[in-house]
This record gives structure tokens, C-alpha cells and sequence, in this order.
């Protein structure tokens, strides 16, 4: 299974990726990518998305998704 992972903002900085390509065959969950390649627990501040869609940390993956990990995003 293979999916493409995105990191924006700080969290790029952060990882030092913009995006990768990566073998998720052990991978089941969110939670699991950013676990693989960071390799410490998400904090509450980390969001993500699944095929540009807001998703739960524990949302299932799928072969060809693409996750992205972003900071929370304020504005005013």
C-alpha cells in the first residue's frame, strides 16, 4: 500500500518534509503515518486530512491516500 503524505506550515518545518511517498503496509490509522515519520505521538494540535478532507487522527487509510498534517489555522 503506498500513500503520499503532506506537511504544511510549522509542521513542515518541524519534520523537515514537504511531502513524501511512503509504504503503508503496517499502517492502519492517521495516527500510525505520523507516528512512522515523526516518531513521537501527534499533540492536540495537530490536524489532518485524508483526500483533502478534515479527518480524526484515528480515521483508517487506504492505498493511494494522501494525508496531510497541518497545524491549527487562526485568522481574524
Amino acid at each position: 500500500m503506498s500513500i503520499t503524505v503532506r506537511f504544511f506550515a510549522s509542521l513542515r518545518d518541524r519534520v523537515g518534509l514537504e511531502s513524501i511517498e511512503i509504504d503503508a503496509d503496517d499502517l492502519d490509522r492517521v495516527q500510525d503515518v505520523w507516528q512512522t515519520l515523526v516518531k513521537q505521538e501527534p499533540d492536540a494540535r495537530v490536524l489532518a486530512a485524508v483526500n483533502a478532507r478534515h479527518a480524526a487522527l484515528d480515521a483508517k487509510i487506504q492505498d493511494g491516500d494522501e494525508i496531510a498534517f497541518f497545524p491549527p489555522v487562526t485568522g481574524g
